[in-house]
């Protein structure tokens, strides 16, 4: 990504987040649905998402996967609308549908000509609140699921270290669990746990709905009025408190499973965003990443891949906002040449270096700059603005807060970069996960464990 002047960076900020007076509009139905419009007229379409504050975070143990088995089953039809029924009409539309389930919350999109808009809240506002759940079909989606496991986790050496990792790095928090599940939960779940989970969590009270696109925002919302607003709210279970105990050690684990090279994940407890004028650690974390791995000229790709010629690859990252703990993750494969261990002391001496000598005001506004480009640029589509109004909503903040949080990370100093990585990278918080190549020998004892050392 080219470089862009921090003036003409603005300038595109304001272009984006204000092109019309009070764009986004907002408000609130009677029943607690709340309904974010942006107004974009570049093109004749829209984009459509209802976003649920539930997710894996949500699910005790025995459950796990609950969120995401419901996130399927959503497309399995209503009274009103059979099975298939619901993206046979997006695709008459000439429109895109698709769904997602995180840790955090779960959300359903359509992109479709802005005159769909109304059919599409129809069909929406329908599978909210008369889903049909039947047992026949539970139980042949409940096998796509543990096949969906088996592809991106269980035969995914990376994705299977990922998910070890955070088994270890959380002993009591809901982020221990797999958002997919784990497979024997997945065996042993049922329709009537998808059918409580769906009258539990999809509740207008609990959801935000998104409109970008060529619309106006009042009718917006009377069309939302129309299709929601005569939706019932249910009361929602209390949330609680599910604070992580304090971590007292560094822990380590070894994953083996088929796999070329080695691989290494690094994983420090961090601080989050809370608000956005808030402590400046999490901002100061957030330039840590972009000045680690922000573009190809960042330290860990330049210095550890080719200069040192340490590793195949290298990098960072970190998020900042969530419902749960944050996490700061460094991670990379060693060369042939190289060791995981070898590659573990590259990565922490490239964060002992700035927690000793800082970093320039130079390095500092170059992935300043690349980090607001890429948030600038990624406004440019209308389903990123959705993605983006909608996460920061059901997360607790505000429209207003993407440009709030734009300004914070202007505020950040090197000096803040140096502290942030004197006093975040301690062993007592760390986790370090490896992955050893074996050979697959599908005629032996299975080949992928987990040996972990507390």
């Amino acid at each position: 990504m080219r470089f862009l002047p921090r003036f003409y960076l603005a300038a595109l900020l304001l272009s984006f987040c204000g092109g019309a007076s009070g764009n986004p509009f907002e408000t609130t139905l009677a029943n607690g649905l709340k309904v974010i419009v942006q107004e974009d007229h570049r093109a004749p379409v829209v984009t459509h998402m209802v976003w649920y504050r539930v997710g894996s975070v949500d699910e005790v143990d025995g459950s796990s996967g609950l969120a995401h088995m419901l996130e399927h089953m959503m497309f399995k039809g209503t009274p009103s609308v059979p099975d298939g029924e619901f993206s046979r009409r997006v695709a008459a539309a000439g429109g895109h549908e698709n769904a997602f389930t995180s840790n955090d919350y779960t959300a359903y999109f359509q992109q479709v000509p802005r005159e769909k808009l109304d059919e599409m809240m129809t069909l929406e506002a329908d599978r909210m609140r008369h889903l049909s759940v039947a047992p026949q079909e539970f139980a042949q989606e409940r096998k796509v699921v543990m096949e969906e496991r088996r592809l991106r986790t269980e035969d995914n050496p990376h994705a299977l270290l990922f998910e070890q990792s955070n088994a270890v790095a959380f002993q009591a928090h809901p982020y221990r669990r797999p958002v997919i599940g784990w497979m024997n939960d997945i065996e042993n779940m049922t329709a009537a746990d998808a059918r409580a989970w769906h009258a539990t969590w999809y509740t207008p009270n609990n959801a935000i709905l998104v409109v970008t696109g060529d619309v106006a925002h009042e009718a917006v919302f009377k069309l939302a009025q129309r299709r929601y607003g005569v939706l019932k709210p249910r009361p929602l279970p209390v949330r609680r408190p599910q604070a992580e105990p304090p971590q007292k050690g560094m822990r380590r684990l070894l994953v083996k499973g088929p796999a070329e090279l080695p691989y290494l994940l690094m994983g420090w407890k961090a601080p989050k965003i809370e608000r956005m004028d808030g402590p400046v650690e999490p901002f100061a974390l957030e330039m840590l990443v972009a000045i680690l791995d922000g573009h190809d000229a960042a330290r860990l790709p330049r210095r550890l891949v080719r200069e040192q010629r340490l590793a195949t690859s290298a990098g960072a990252s970190y998020d900042a906002i969530s419902r749960g703990p944050a996490m700061f993750y460094l991670y990379g494969s060693p060369t042939p040449d190289s060791t995981p261990e070898a590659l573990e002391s590259a990565l922490r001496d490239e964060i002992t270096r700035i927690a000793r000598e800082g970093v320039s005001d130079a390095e500092l506004r170059r992935a300043r700059a690349q980090v607001i480009a890429a948030q600038v640029y990624k406004r440019d589509s209308m389903f990123g603005q959705a993605m983006e109004f909608g996460m920061m909503g059901i997360l607790g903040f505000t429209s207003g807060d993407i440009d709030a949080w734009l300004a914070r990370l202007e505020t950040v100093t090197a000096e803040d970069v140096q502290a942030a990585a004197q006093t975040w990278f301690g062993d007592d918080t760390l986790t370090v996960g490896q992955l050893q190549p074996v050979a697959l020998d599908t005629s032996s004892s299975p080949s992928r464990t987990a040996d972990t050392t507390q």
